[in-house]
């Protein structure tokens, strides 16, 4: 099979031929239909995540068909569309398993990180986090929901009841929660890079009541803001956009150094929250609640091959939406 590969961080991914896995148990073998390029490939790629396998198969916004079953497997017949995050297995033994926090489970493997995702023809994926998609929808569209979404909607669950949202950095997963905030009677701000009047066009259409850039002062005080731009500078700035009582949660997996701020800025019983991974709660969910949303991915599709242009894409902040590979 056609697999684009990351030998070593710092360095292009380079294609190659590999053998297609063989299923093990409570496996399956998936046929790839549209993988998402996310940024957390980006920090993998750029050596931020520190202890990916190597040689690796990025990819974890994966869209496809199964193929066949390992041993063990039931309920996942060949022909189904399926989806697989970013958080691929858990143990189920751990105390955090046993409390429904799998998101934060001590011997967790994660796709396209710890073992080989959807950069390529075929991956495997474990069942405990496959989640069945919509049958007749187009792939390359559903791709970015498989991480963008799920981790924003996990990120908008933890801002609470918060009525008056910003969302600071309007990419893939922003586009996303921008459409299901407004679906549920939020208030969307949206918060971009300086000057760029195009993505905050973008958010308008999308249905933010403002967007301007990510240092100026939002127009009302904040009941949460959500930071999706992996830039440390960007949550002293939020929590002095929060009202007294309000959260600032920070979506990504990886952000630069938070600089000091004085105490006052966070007094008043505001509070800065993290997001790590998924839950498959979050999963069952989140997919019929885009679905009732009416969710629409704005997404630029590249062949395989041209996955590097992809992350530069992604990396220069050329991109408006989601890139997604197709194999």
């Amino acid at each position: 099979m056609r697999a684009m590969v990351l030998e070593q961080p710092h360095r292009p991914l380079v294609p190659r031929d590999l053998p297609i896995p063989e299923p093990g148990a409570g496996q399956v073998l998936i046929k790839v239909e549209a993988c998402g390029v996310c940024r957390t490939d980006l920090h993998i790629a750029d050596g931020e995540l520190t202890a990916p396998k190597l040689p690796l198969v990025p990819g974890h916004e994966i869209v496809g068909r199964i193929e066949r079953a390992g041993s063990g497997v039931t309920g996942f017949e060949p022909g189904r569309r399926v989806g697989v995050p970013w958080l691929g297995h858990a143990c189920g033994t751990c105390a955090y398993c046993g409390m429904g926090r799998e998101n934060l489970c001590d011997a967790p493997l994660f796709t396209g990180y710890t073992f080989d995702g959807g950069y390529a023809e075929y991956c495997l994926a474990h069942t405990d986090f496959t989640f069945p998609l919509d049958e007749g929808a187009d792939p390359v569209a559903l791709a970015p929901l498989l991480c963008a979404g799920l981790i924003g909607y996990r990120s908008l669950s933890l801002a609470g009841e918060a009525h008056t949202i910003g969302l600071y950095g309007f990419g893939a997963a922003a586009h996303i929660l921008c459409q299901i905030a407004t679906f549920q009677g939020r208030r969307v701000l949206a918060f971009t890079r300086e000057g760029d009047r195009a993505a905050q066009d973008f958010a308008l259409r999308l249905g933010a009541v403002w967007a301007g850039d990510s240092t100026a002062a939002p127009p009302e005080p904040l009941d949460a803001a959500i930071i999706f731009a992996p830039v440390g500078a960007l949550v002293p700035q939020a929590l002095k956009a929060v009202r007294k009582g309000g959260r600032v949660v920070c979506g990504g997996i990886h952000m630069s150094d938070i600089p000091t701020f004085p105490y006052a800025d966070l007094w008043e019983e505001r509070e800065i929250r993290s997001v790590a991974n998924l839950t498959r709660a979050d999963g069952e969910a989140f997919f019929p609640l885009a679905h009732s949303a009416g969710v629409k991915t704005e997404t630029v599709p590249y062949p395989l091959e041209k996955a590097n242009a992809a992350l530069d894409d992604l990396r220069t902040g050329r991109l408006q939406g989601a890139a997604v590979l197709l194999p």
